[in-house]
């Protein structure tokens, strides 16, 4: 059963790689206003989920030190796969970071495969923990599939091939996630490492790549709106939080 929902989970979350034709019908200052309450969800949900259940959790699997040892090294390896791969979360159609439509697919895959394995680490400890990572990490694709989808029109693909690549690359979130599981079964260490890791990535997504895009919003009313749907994300994994 456990394999069951980590499977079903994880591809209806790579579904959400086609969400980017729904978006050609809309005008640009729609599409902007739509992605930016939605980032901002986003952006609570992943710093809730980090600090109110993955850490709460690696904790309890780690001591302390190793725990926040291994959540300050995600942190900063996710630094470093960005940097490497051009891994930008663009939210908003053209990005001019996004030259290179392959590199862009290439850094999304290592991305899907690492969700895929965490998602498998989390249903592992517990089916409440496993359904919370994957509300977090599916607020947090929707946004940014929208973006990989603008990056790839931009990078010269036609709009079929574009939902086809896109579609394919969160796919081998799959591969993660039965690696994860399989992993999760032969060692406990391998869930107490991922834990920790996956805290890390969500507040590095978050800190360094969400809440600058809220920071760009000079409207005092929207910048009001956005930061309350903000606090709604945390809340929504504070209240998750009595279902464990």
């Amino acid at each position: 059963m456990t394999l069951f929902r980590i499977l079903v989970s994880t591809f209806f979350i790579g579904l959400f790689s086609l969400v980017g034709v729904f978006t050609l019908a809309l005008k640009q200052k729609t599409l902007e206003k739509i992605l930016l309450f939605l980032v901002a969800l986003s952006t609570g949900v992943l710093m809730g989920g980090a600090f109110l259940h993955l850490l709460p959790e690696a904790l309890t699997e780690s001591p302390p030190q190793t725990a926040f040892a291994w959540t300050l090294g995600a942190f900063a390896l996710f630094f470093l796969i960005e940097k490497l791969l051009h891994w930008r979360h663009c939210h908003k159609g053209h990005c001019d970071v996004h030259t290179f439509g392959h590199m862009n697919l290439f850094g999304d895959a290592v991305h899907n495969f690492i969700d895929g394995m965490i998602i498998a680490a989390t249903f592992v400890v517990s089916a409440p923990l496993g359904w919370m990572t994957v509300l977090a990490i599916a607020l947090h694709e929707i946004p940014q599939e929208i973006g990989d989808f603008g990056v790839l029109l931009y990078a010269g693909f036609s709009k079929k091939r574009a939902l086809f690549l896109n579609f394919v690359v969160a796919m081998i979130a799959l591969l993660g996630a039965g690696l994860g599981y399989y992993l999760s079964l032969q060692s406990s260490k391998m869930v107490a490492l991922l834990l920790p890791v996956a805290a890390g990535g969500f507040i590095y997504i978050s800190a360094s790549d969400l809440l600058p895009e809220l920071r760009k919003e000079i409207s005092l009313q929207k910048s009001f709106i956005s930061f309350g749907i903000f606090l709604l994300g945390i809340l929504i994994m504070y209240g998750a939080t009595f279902l464990e």
